[in-house]
């Protein structure tokens, strides 16, 4: 059976973020039971002109994705997009559903009118660095990140 890509759905929230659990580097900062919080966040990126994306398998949420838009203060004020907290099911990795998550999150910037599409990746991520590049990206610059404690 073949992946199906689409919006994710209030009901799918928390298998979506069991998903997340099983391949962040920082679990621990995940409440699969607020819903709600985690609904605010969609809610919030549609608004924005973006969606999270789910693969569904078998009826199954197996993976995730964040797709944000927003208007560059460079390229003309031009239209990015900015991928975030992609994920696969750990016993659903290397079946094409990252590929397909990857592609519908690029088709949905495309028709958005962006001119670029960009995501960090953990350093320690190297399998995700391979599959990146296999996917036509290059690592074109070198991430930040700052962390507040709540």
């Amino acid at each position: 059976m073949a992946v199906r890509i689409r919006p994710i759905e209030y009901g799918d929230v928390r298998d979506a973020v069991n998903v997340i659990i099983g391949g962040s580097t920082r679990p621990e900062s995940e409440r699969p039971d607020d819903i709600d919080s985690y609904w605010a966040a969609v809610q919030e990126t549609r608004a924005r002109r973006g969606d999270v994306l789910v693969g569904e398998l078998d009826g199954e949420v197996v993976g995730v994705c964040q797709v944000l838009i927003f208007q560059h203060f460079q390229h003309a004020g031009g239209w990015c997009c900015e991928i975030e907290s992609v994920h696969v099911r750990a016993d659903r990795r290397s079946q094409g559903i990252g590929s397909a998550l990857l592609g519908a999150a690029e088709a949905f910037a495309q028709e958005r009118g962006c001119y670029r599409v960009q995501f960090t990746s953990n350093s320690v991520r190297t399998d995700a660095h391979r599959f990146y590049s296999a996917h036509g990206y290059s690592a074109t610059h070198q991430g930040f990140k700052k962390f507040f404690s709540s």
